[in-house]
């Protein structure tokens, strides 16, 4: 890529005439959809009334460090996967276990506990999703939550931080390695944070950040193969902590790009996000993307609850625990309305 190109004005395909016919269509359906099961919570639902301004894109800037990181990483990755094989069994698992706990502090915590508010948890469930959370490095909750946040409302406009109208690798990484558009910023900064703004604890992780990330997310994945049952140091470094870190990335980025772009719309065709099964596989439940979007109050971002969901699982046994409460979950009066009523036809009920 050369940064000294220059982008010229996009014209919309029949797709993407299609996608604004439906959004044309939806301006005239209330902005709450069937029932409201979450009134403390509105800025990630989605505004059909934000439009792009026209012209041309802005000129991409790219963000040199971000892409030689991202390249090195991937880098140690691949030389972690040729050494899998001669891995210990306990290095192995380790990084299984690393790569669920981490999925778990983007899916059940930055996700649907403070993004979406979609549930309510105690202080030792708060505590664990935060430090899961940093072991995942995928910037901290507050500034995850602003983003998803504006990815809900204005999604798969100039507005959506990894908007999938401008491609698979934009939407996947890309959005990573350029700087943002001044759209995602602007409407961005209007987003009321104000409830996160308020917790001590996510106010906490991001005022120490930068040293958790490096404690939690690179240093001690390695040391504890090491030290605890000999592996090698460089086993230790690029199985357990490239190989696993770079496979939570993708497995979590899959959800703004493939998602976005494979699979059926059973709850509302006009909109981009789709249903795609080897997502949430990846993922441990965030795949079920078009029921997602319609209704982002479900604590179990699928209308199927435990079916390829661990997250949902995971948040229904804290909630046996006493640790999780207030799940919010649709209706199936409201869901067979949705499907009825804007569905692709896909669905078994259809």
């Amino acid at each position: 890529m050369n940064s000294s190109c220059t982008t010229t004005t996009t014209t919309m395909s029949p797709r993407s005439e299609a996608m604004q016919k439906g959004r044309e269509k939806l301006k005239t359906v209330p902005l709450y959809l069937e029932e409201d099961i979450r009134p403390e919570m509105k800025e990630d639902i989605y505004d059909p009334s934000y439009q792009d301004e026209e012209g041309p894109l802005p000129k991409l800037e790219y963000v040199w460090r971000n892409i030689i990181l991202m390249s090195l990483l991937h880098l140690g990755a691949l030389y972690g996967l040729v050494l899998v094989p001669s891995s210990k069994f306990y290095t192995l698992l380790w990084a299984y276990i690393y790569y669920v706990v981490s999925i778990m502090g983007i899916g059940a915590g930055a996700h649907r506990l403070w993004s979406h508010r979609t549930y309510k948890a105690r202080l030792p469930l708060r505590l664990f999703l935060i430090i899961a959370n940093t072991m995942a490095f995928q910037n901290d909750v507050y500034e995850w939550s602003r983003d998803h946040r504006a990815h809900h409302k204005f999604t798969e406009t100039h507005a959506d931080p990894h908007n999938s109208r401008r491609g698979f690798f934009f939407s996947h990484v890309g959005w990573l390695l350029v700087r943002k558009h001044p759209a995602v910023k602007e409407k961005g900064g209007k987003l009321d944070m104000s409830d996160l703004k308020a917790e001590k604890l996510v106010m906490f992780q991001r005022r120490y950040y930068k040293p958790s990330v490096l404690l939690l997310c690179f240093i001690l994945p390695t040391l504890v193969p090491w030290y605890c049952w000999g592996e090698t140091f460089l086993h230790s470094l690029c199985v357990p902590t490239f190989l696993r870190y770079t496979l939570t990335l993708n497995a979590t980025w899959l959800v703004n790009s493939a998602a976005h772009l494979y699979g059926y719309r059973p709850y509302d065709k006009n909109i981009d996000p789709r249903e795609n099964p080897l997502v949430s596989m990846g993922s441990l439940g965030e795949g079920f993307h078009n029921y997602h979007h319609a209704f982002p109050y479900d604590y179990s971002a699928s209308e199927y609850r435990w079916y390829i969901n661990f997250s949902t699982f995971f948040i229904d046994c804290m909630a046996a625990l006493g640790l999780a409460y207030d799940r919010k979950k649709v209706s199936k009066a409201a869901v067979l309305a949705r499907i009825k009523r804007t569905g692709d036809g896909s669905h078994k009920s259809s």
